[in-house]
């Protein structure tokens, strides 16, 4: 069968909840035809907004201009969404299984409480990736993300377990309050580069401009446990999986000293 393609006849003029199509896996493409979503006070069906075509509803695919669409992929479970173009804010947020594909960017706060799966954004994201929402303890708590564009400040806020992947450039307070997990940045970081870090990693491929005070010089190490960490991302369509980009001495810093004080900040040595 087919992908289930949805391409967008015209785009909103007001911002569209799109969380509803999360559930098309349990759904004839008739059914999610008539979806209804909300776009300000006026509510949509599915085939209003998009030409269908297509059968297999496990396998979606956005086409059009979807920087209005919000909650793309929202606690999706053993869905394939791919969106041709960029896409809006929490995209692929508490996705339990599954892939996200967005071949464009991505706005604030992308895989936001992750549950599992894979998210991938070929441009850039916005910020608070893979974090918690406001007034929320606990971010990202398993799956990938991959970024092969720059994402923005707080990236990984309160992550507690899983990985992001960014291979261009993060912004201020990456990695602020990691509870556990690893946040990796092959580009350059902002300031305060793990604030407030309990437990987890912090792994850089270029120095911060500074590292916090609060954090504890640990000296020059070859830590054996990299390369299988590398070895686990092969899979990945990522410039992570190459191996001349894989590692195993770095410098270690603990901290943050003034959370609980058990993670690290590791940055490529030599």
């Amino acid at each position: 069968m087919s992908a289930l393609t949805l391409t967008l006849k015209s785009a909103p003029r007001q911002r569209v909840d799109l969380s509803p199509l999360s559930a098309a896996p349990e759904l004839t493409p008739a059914e999610v035809a008539a979806l209804q979503v909300w776009a300000g006070k006026r509510r949509y069906r599915i085939d209003e907004l998009f030409e269908i075509e297509g059968e297999d509803t496990r396998n979606l695919v956005l086409r059009g201009d979807c920087r209005k669409f919000d909650y793309v992929g929202r606690d999706a479970r053993d869905l394939s969404l791919t969106v041709a173009g960029s896409v809006g804010a929490y995209a692929g947020m508490g996705m339990r299984s599954g892939t996200l594909h967005v071949q464009g960017d991505a706005d604030i706060f992308a895989a936001c409480e992750l549950r599992g799966g894979l998210v991938r954004i070929d441009g850039s994201a916005g910020d608070f990736v893979g974090a918690a929402l406001p007034g929320d303890k606990r971010g990202m708590r398993g799956g990938i993300v991959l970024v092969k564009g720059d994402v923005g400040a707080r990236c990984g806020d309160q992550l507690r377990r899983g990985i992001v992947l960014v291979e261009g450039d993060a912004g201020d307070w990456c990695g602020s309050r990691l509870i556990a997990g690893t946040v990796a940045v092959m580009g350059r970081v902002g300031k305060h580069p793990g604030y407030g870090l309990r437990r987890g990693t912090l792994l850089l491929w270029q120095r911060p401009e500074s590292i916090p005070p609060t954090y504890g010089d640990c000296g020059v190490h070859t830590l054996g446990f990299l390369p299988l960490w590398f070895a686990g991302l092969r899979r990945l369509d990522s410039r992570f999986a190459d191996p001349a980009n894989a590692f195993d001495r770095v410098h270690r810093y603990g901290g943050d000293l003034a959370a609980v004080g058990r993670g690290e900040i590791l940055i490529r040595a030599g």
